[in-house]
């Protein structure tokens, strides 16, 4: 006990009257040793006392040292790593993005209660687990979370994913970096697309040229076929997540489904009628796909559809059932063709003047489509 003090007595006295390059020196000699060194145990607690001291020298430069020989380190002392953690930016950096003895607990904590500098530090860590992601996903500004997307050893859940697409979707280059992931969870891309287009109605020059009603009318259209596009890709177990977060948000709106119908996008169709029903998964697809008119308008209604429309949703499911057995290839052109034809003389009013505009919208832009292959085919 006497060698231990006599060793830190001699260091505190040296260390009051020596310069802040060698103290500085002497820091990350000490740490080194304390790692690499052969010593007996009261050495070691002498070491780990003159370490403690450091903490509190006036240089960053001392306490630099002492991070850069300790901090990659799983045998050094968890106090002193924890203590370096919380130090200014160019100490903290070592012992945030390299210790091993930093815990989830510990970097979520220094998430919380330290800058941006700090969580971006812990963002840049070759490893972040899904706890620490997901609370840099709560708090964390643009660039922190940039680093975070970027970083390839980030395990990150769908919900934080989700959470990032909620706080700063609108920032172009998180939105990039979310769109370019395969494991993008549905409702966080519908998200995302809402923000492109919240940008383009913003922008001045768009309404000067376009007018802001029919601007908002592209986007919402835009939008609406996005959202059709991302329901025919996603995994049967997104679906009723992304079901929800559209009924949440007001989206499954009798245009809506009608163009997922008519598209053919039939597993979110009726995930989204199974939703709004409360019926059963089974009997929903039964209806759709072999039941009867009346029972397929009864099962719409139940969904909330006013029964003049949905008369229309029920001749489109009728209308689909036969064109995926004859054309599965272009279920959305003979669906939408036959559909106007049908309803040519109907009186179009209100809802139904609109669903019907969507549909033949519909129609026409698939025309062009065919058009287009028809004239790449004719030139190759």
């Amino acid at each position: 006990m006497l060698g231990r003090r006599v060793i830190v007595e001699a260091f505190l006295r040296w260390i009051e009257t020596a310069k802040t390059g060698d103290r500085a020196r002497a820091a990350n000699a000490l740490g080194r040793a304390y790692l690499q060194s052969a010593m007996s145990a009261d050495e070691r607690a002498a070491a780990e006392m003159a370490m403690t001291f450091l903490l509190d020298d006036p240089s960053p430069r001392v306490r630099l040292g002492l991070a850069e020989a300790i901090a990659w380190s799983p045998d050094a002392p968890r106090n002193l790593i924890l203590s370096l953690a919380e130090d200014q930016p160019e100490v903290a950096c070592h012992a945030v993005t390299c210790s091993p003895l930093l815990s989830d607990a510990d970097l979520v904590d220094l998430a919380a209660r330290g800058n941006g500098a700090t969580r971006m530090l812990i963002a840049a860590r070759a490893h972040v687990t899904r706890p620490v992601s997901a609370a840099l996903a709560e708090v964390g500004d643009e660039e922190e979370l940039l680093c975070l997307l970027e970083n390839d050893g980030a395990v990150i859940s769908s919900l934080s994913l989700k959470r990032i697409a909620e706080r700063l979707g609108d920032c172009c280059d998180i939105r990039n970096l979310l769109l370019d992931r395969s494991d993008l969870p549905a409702d966080a891309r519908q998200l995302l697309t809402q923000h492109v287009s919240n940008a383009l109605i913003g922008l001045p020059l768009a309404q000067a040229a376009i007018g802001l009603q029919r601007l908002q009318r592209i986007s919402r259209e835009a939008t609406e076929a996005a959202i059709v596009s991302i329901a025919g890709d996603i995994a049967p177990r997104e679906i009723p997540d992304l079901v929800q977060h559209l009924r949440l948000n007001g989206r499954l709106t009798p245009s809506f489904l009608m163009h997922a119908l008519c598209a053919g996008k039939v597993d979110f169709f009726a995930g989204a009628i199974v939703d709004l029903t409360g019926c059963g998964e089974r009997r929903v697809r039964s209806i759709l796909a072999t039941g009867r008119m009346h029972a397929v308008r009864a099962l719409y209604e139940s969904a909330g559809l006013p029964r003049e429309i949905s008369v229309i949703f029920v001749e489109a499911t009728m209308l689909w059932r036969d064109a995926a057995r004859k054309a599965p290839s272009n279920v959305l052109g003979n669906v939408c063709g036959r559909l106007l034809e049908k309803f040519r003389h109907h009186d179009a009013h209100g809802a139904i003047g609109e669903l019907l505009d969507m549909v033949e919208k519909l129609h026409i832009n698939e025309q062009r489509q065919s058009a287009r292959v028809y004239a790449a085919l004719a030139a190759a």
